[in-house]
């Protein structure tokens, strides 16, 4: 006899059967999972976006009054956006290098009015939370280029 699961009723009832030939339930699917996908959605990359342009826009408009801001230039090279769009990581980076201690204390003293502009700019349910951090991907990119232009490396290539 065989199993239930291979009758007709099994598949009229929307039963569905794995390529293994065992069955599954409602619901479940051989497929992989959305959920397994790594990386930013979409939406926390146009979010992140949206934040970076405004607190751009306020650098650059010397809206933000204070002296450490005014004497310096700053870019906000990303801003990176927690799944629940909450909280949003702003790595920043002085132009031309130089120290960046005091310009991210000068942001995280300014915050809350960083804060407001950010949620009027961008229409979320929620204003995210703003953290100031030092970019550090100038840095990898340099070490990268020391890297692959050592001699080892260029050995390697021109050799064969």
């Amino acid at each position: 006899m065989r199993p239930a699961w291979q009758n007709s009723e099994y598949f009229a009832a929307g039963g569905h059967i794995h390529p293994d030939g065992s069955p599954l339930a409602f619901g479940n699917s051989f497929m992989p999972s959305k959920k397994t996908a790594k990386g930013p959605t979409q939406r926390q990359l146009r979010i992140g976006e949206l934040v970076r342009h405004c607190i751009s826009d306020l650098l650059v408009r010397r809206q933000i009054h204070d002296d450490v801001l005014e004497r310096s230039i700053v870019t906000i090279p990303e801003v990176r956006m927690s799944n629940d769009l909450r909280i949003a990581t702003v790595y920043v980076m002085p132009l031309g290098g130089g120290d960046e201690g005091p310009i991210i204390k000068a942001l995280a003293a300014n915050h809350k009015f960083i804060r407001s502009m950010v949620a009027r700019a961008v229409n979320l349910k929620f204003a995210p939370d703003l953290r100031f951090v030092k970019d550090d991907s100038f840095d990898a990119g340099m070490r990268m280029d020391a890297l692959l232009n050592s001699d080892k490396v260029r050995r390697d290539v021109e050799g064969g």
